[in-house]
């Protein structure tokens, strides 16, 4: 078994880090199309306009290529909402709301959106640990947002309310404007 880095290219990559993130984005919705079952390294090396022994250059495998892929998208979803987090020359409240439509609102109403989603949650035992600490991380991050503004003591079941509003909301409403719209209610109320 090899380790989590062995597919990733020294952080010297330079071009080849760009072309690296560009296989990644088109396998995420290549993913998000078919499904991780159905999705052939074929189809990948097609969406990235790469050839297929030049996919296997870069991944080893399949799962490996899915799991970085997947691996991506939540780095760069969790660096979204450390940034927008840290601005505090804006209300937390705001900050809030957009920090959540960074996480989950972007997946919602879209093409491909929602099925970005469901083939993260569908295959969590070849994604590993990522499934778990990346959650975890937006826990904390929100957690810390609130106890910082609002000295509150209860910062954290204030954090996993809105974590479980916003994850009711993603069943429920067909619009990523009508999530953003009921998810600034929820804020609203319990800040």
């Amino acid at each position: 078994m090899s380790s989590p880095d062995a597919d990733r290219p020294p952080p010297s990559a330079g071009p080849d880090g760009d072309r690296r993130t560009t296989v990644l984005e088109s396998a995420m919705t290549t993913f998000a199309r078919f499904g991780y079952r159905k999705t052939s390294m074929e189809e990948v090396a097609r969406a990235a306009h790469i050839s297929r022994p030049g996919l296997y250059f870069l991944f080893s495998s399949k799962e490996t290529l899915f799991r970085a892929a997947v691996t991506q998208a939540l780095d760069r979803d969790l660096t979204a909402v450390e940034q927008v987090l840290a601005d505090s020359g804006r209300p937390l409240p705001e900050r809030l709301v957009e920090a959540f439509d960074q996480w989950a609102g972007r997946y919602i109403g879209g093409p491909l959106t929602h099925d970005a989603a469901r083939v993260v949650e569908e295959n969590p035992d070849i994604l590993g640990e990522i499934v778990e600490t990346a959650p975890r991380r937006f826990e904390q991050l929100v957690t810390e947002a609130i106890a910082v503004e609002s000295g509150r003591e209860a910062a954290l079941p204030v954090a996993q309310t809105l974590i479980s509003t916003s994850t009711g909301l993603k069943h429920q409403v067909t619009s990523r404007d009508l999530y953003l719209e009921r998810l600034a209610v929820a804020i609203g109320l319990l800040l």
